[in-house]
């Protein structure tokens, strides 16, 4: 059947006027329907393309009603619209989230079994890469010193909060915001740049100016639409549409925006109790404590677990929240070095045998902490390993799952789910809410002894704000849809042994693997009504398999171009690595001066290491095969200007790379 070619607008965003899709389910079920009539006409709408904002052809006039609305439409500068490809048939602009219909771009985020995990081996750049890396520190420290000479004595105005004034002395020292006056502020322009509009696949930028080397700077009033790869928003539940914002609307209408509504004992809420009944069964423990806050569930929850005559092991690259934490329950703590077990276990063997210093009695306990996918490097612990030496040498183990929970593994689970672990091997799993689940918070999960001390010795509880019932009902929305909800009890569903009104529903695949089942739909409120696709867990397993897809192809691409990547190729975080201070705001520019711009983080020390500054591309079920194309092409360009490609071994020109994405992604499995 032939297709009509779009007809020009005024603005592609406008609301048509007999539009009647009043809620976000009536949107889906359009996009649906969409779909069904071009399969119908023998159209396959694979993929959205490139970020095409314009129109494209339709099958029908109805599809129409689809296109999006946005304020302000008259100040936002699109950029340039990618001719469509044949493949798509709507005009829907997916700003949120992509739409990719090829099961070819799917993949299954799992370790192979019996194969061993590859250590981590940091790539080094050519010499001549650190040398000028250096000399760049020593240029700009240097002149920092000079610049910061000329002023003390000639204008000492600028310099008053710096020095002892009428007795007092000075709450910032001159050495310790050095760094950030005079190294950071001329990299300001890529940092905190303000953006409107929620983390999905495309996000606005508020574009600013500034007139005085980045002390200050000044919106312009343009608002400029460019592809987000920056966001934490792992399986694009991040929208302000879709089956999760609708129960959230109806979430809102019953309990209000605040703490208010049925409650229970200790001023909590029934939503409390569902959705620490619900993260249980998620993560495959007997009981979990909900925090309002992520950095607050580590900080508050460690001095809880150890205290004086304990002893931490920490990864070296553990989150902040964890060093505070640590710090606060007065125990002993020693380091390894990242991800090395044969250090941890030398540690192990040395702090075993020499006990509490001065003393030399037994530890109280030992408690090993690692995060699942650390974020700065995109690396994944060496659970399997670590699981060994916790049968050999008797310790706890707590894995602070932030990033990898609804990241990872075929169902979602996080590293356990990803390793074939049993999750109640591991002793404590702590997460947060604020990545794969769109929401905020976080929790603590584990035995239900150990939780019912958590929730009286912990601060969280006793200090801390409750969860809003909005953040608790997206919650709860995005981890049953990833979980899928079974409205009665299967048969192929059998009790654990230890099974307690929050014990965790098993369910045995084909191949043998056991993992937590769906969600009782007793354990959810009786008002949350999902779509089927999101009910029946199928959009959410499609989204799993899509990000997994999405991180596997873009870790690769950019290894085939020869640029030194960081982490596993299964992390959705893939770090790029920039080294020298000045390509930093220079890549990030680049980015956004592109046809199609694309959002980034930089990142630089202290978060990193002084010489080892880097782009951070964080990956999303949103983005589809097209969007990690462009944002492969858009590098490897900039890498060319930058010079960034060091990194040793066999090289693809783009056009390959991008031809043969399936057989890149599932390379080596």
């Amino acid at each position: 059947m032939a297709l009509n070619p779009p007809s020009p607008t005024p603005s592609m965003f406008k609301k048509k006027s007999s539009s009647n899709l009043s809620t976000a389910a009536s949107y889906l079920s359009a996009v649906r329907a969409a779909d069904a009539r071009a399969r119908a006409h023998g159209g396959t709408p694979t993929a959205t393309p490139a970020l095409s904002l314009s129109s494209s052809v339709t099958t029908s006039s109805e599809d129409t009603v689809l296109a999006e609305e946005s304020d302000h439409e008259d100040n936002i500068l699109y950029y340039p619209p990618i001719p469509p490809t044949s493949e798509q048939v709507f005009t829907t602009v997916h700003s949120e989230f992509g739409h990719c219909a090829n099961s070819d771009y799917r993949y299954t985020s799992q370790h192979p079994q019996g194969v061993p995990v590859t250590p981590w081996l940091e790539q080094d750049p050519p010499y001549y890469i650190l040398f000028t890396t250096y000399v760049s520190y020593i240029i700009l420290i240097c002149i920092g010193h000079i610049r910061d000479f000329f002023h003390k004595h000639f204008k000492p105005s600028t310099f008053q909060h710096l020095i002892p004034l009428q007795g007092y002395a000075p709450l910032n020292s001159d050495f310790d915001s050095f760094y950030t006056r005079r190294l950071k502020t001329r990299l300001d322009d890529c940092f905190s740049y303000p953006v409107t509009g929620v983390a999905g696949r495309t996000i606005v930028l508020l574009d600013r100016i500034s007139h005085d080397f980045n002390v200050t700077f000044e919106p312009t009033g343009k608002r400029v639409r460019a592809l987000n790869i920056s966001s934490y928003n792992y399986l694009g539940f991040a929208q302000a549409r879709g089956g999760c914002a609708d129960a959230v609307e109806e979430g809102i209408k019953r309990y209000g925006v605040s703490a208010c509504g049925t409650r229970l004992e200790g001023g909590s809420l029934d939503l409390h109790a569902t959705a620490e009944g619900l993260v249980a069964k998620f993560v495959g423990m007997e009981d979990s404590l909900i925090s309002s806050m992520g950095f607050a569930t580590n900080s508050t929850i460690i001095p809880a677990l150890v205290g004086k005559g304990c002893l931490v092991i920490s990864d070296e690259l553990n989150h902040a929240s964890i060093r505070f934490g640590v710090r606060l329950s007065g125990a002993n703590v020693r380091m390894f070095k990242h991800n090395d077990m044969a250090d941890l276990e030398s540690l192990l063997r040395e702090v075993i045998s020499q006990g509490q210093p001065k003393t030399h009695r037994p530890w109280k306990k030992i408690l090993i902490i690692v995060e699942g996918l650390y974020s700065m490097e995109g690396t994944l612990v060496n659970l399997p390993r670590i699981m060994e030496l916790k049968k050999k040498y008797k310790f706890y183990l707590f894995i602070d799952e932030a990033h990898s929970i609804g990241a990872l593994g075929p169902h979602g689970r996080g590293v356990t789910d990803y390793f074939n672990i049993p999750p109640r091997s591991v002793d404590i799993l702590m997460g947060t809410f604020t990545k794969s689940f769109g929401a905020a918070g976080g929790y603590i999960a584990g035995s239900k002894t150990l939780v019912d001390r958590l929730r009286l010795r912990g601060h969280t509880g006793a200090y801390a704000e409750a969860m809003t019932p909005p953040v608790l009902v997206q919650v709860i929305a995005s981890m049953a849809s990833i979980m899928g909800v079974s409205p009665s009890l299967p048969a192929s569903f059998s009790p654990s042994s230890s099974s307690s009104s929050a014990s965790t529903l098993r369910l045995t695949d084909s191949d043998g693997y056991e993992h937590p089942g769906p969600a009782p739909a007793s354990s959810l409120p009786a008002w949350l009504d999902l779509p089927p696709a999101l009910r029946d867990g199928s959009e959410g397993h499609d989204r799993l398999r899509r990000l997994a897809f999405n991180s596997r192809y873009l870790s690769r691409g950019l290894e085939k171009l020869g640029f030194i990547t960081y982490g596993h190729v299964d992390s959705p975080i893939v770090p790029l690595l920039l080294f020298n201070p000045g390509k930093m705001p220079l890549f990030s520019r680049m980015m956004r001066s592109m046809e199609t711009p694309i959002v980034v983080v930089v990142v630089a020390y202290p978060a990193t290491p002084l010489v080892t500054s880097r782009v951070r591309f964080c990956v999303s079920a949103a983005h589809t095969k097209a969007d990690i194309d462009l944002v492969l092409k858009a590098c490897d360009e900039i890498g060319d200007v930058l010079d960034l490609k060091h990194r040793p071994g066999d090289r693809w020109p783009l056009e390959k790379i991008m031809a043969n994405a399936i057989e890149l992604v599932r390379m080596n499995e």
